[in-house]
């Protein structure tokens, strides 16, 4: 999930074969194994083989049709990033209805549903509510922890602003993200393009 967010899609195809193959919890979803394959599904859904990601959506729902965060988290995730590549992004809303009353549990993973929410806003170029879902990730850090999409928050409230007209706030929030990201590894595909959109509004 880590490569995905990143943008290094070649590193995590890689890896989501692995995490595919663990097994999964006996519980259905408390164990190592659910987290892998959760994550491996999503992931998929994020690096484009939305065909690979529903299949495993579909057996999971068959497989555990009344877990409440597989069905009520997990899947809803899935199938709201499986519409954003399809370039569906109100559907993308509205397959994360059911998320909204566990995104600030301490379920993993702790407020993706906003951060995909967000992703869909700025689909849509609806700025405002794409920085509103952007800002809970800021406002409960405590519940995000190590999470990248802590700092990755600034980034996306920088391209909801800028979205927006609001190019003194937009500047602000790429140069918060810049800063936390001060010394990460330079050729990190969406620390590049977080640079180069930040050059153009100078």
């Amino acid at each position: 999930m880590w490569e995905v967010l990143f943008g290094n899609s070649t590193e995590a195809r890689q890896n989501i074969s692995a995490a595919l193959s663990q097994s999964v919890g006996a519980s259905g979803h408390a164990g190592s194994g659910w987290s892998a394959s959760w994550s491996g599904a999503l992931a998929l859904a994020l690096v484009g083989d939305a065909a690979q990601a529903r299949k495993l959506a579909d057996g999971f729902a068959s497989r555990y049709p009344v877990d409440t965060v597989i069905n009520n988290l997990w899947l809803p995730e899935i199938r709201s990033v499986i519409k954003l590549s399809e370039g569906k992004a109100a559907q993308a809303v509205d397959e994360l209805a059911p998320a909204a009353e566990l995104e600030l549990s301490w379920v993993e993973p702790q407020l993706m549903p906003a951060y995909l929410r967000g992703q869909a806003y700025l689909m849509a170029r609806r700025g405002p509510e794409a920085a509103r879902e952007f800002q809970k990730i800021l406002n409960h850090r405590g519940i995000v922890f190590y999470s990248p999409i802590a700092a990755l928050a600034h980034l996306q409230i920088g391209r909801a602003k800028a979205m927006q007209g609001d190019t003194a706030e937009a500047k602000a929030a790429y140069q918060d993200f810049l800063v936390l990201w001060k010394d990460a590894d330079p050729d990190i595909p969406i620390l590049k393009q977080a640079k180069s959109e930040y050059a153009k509004l100078q």
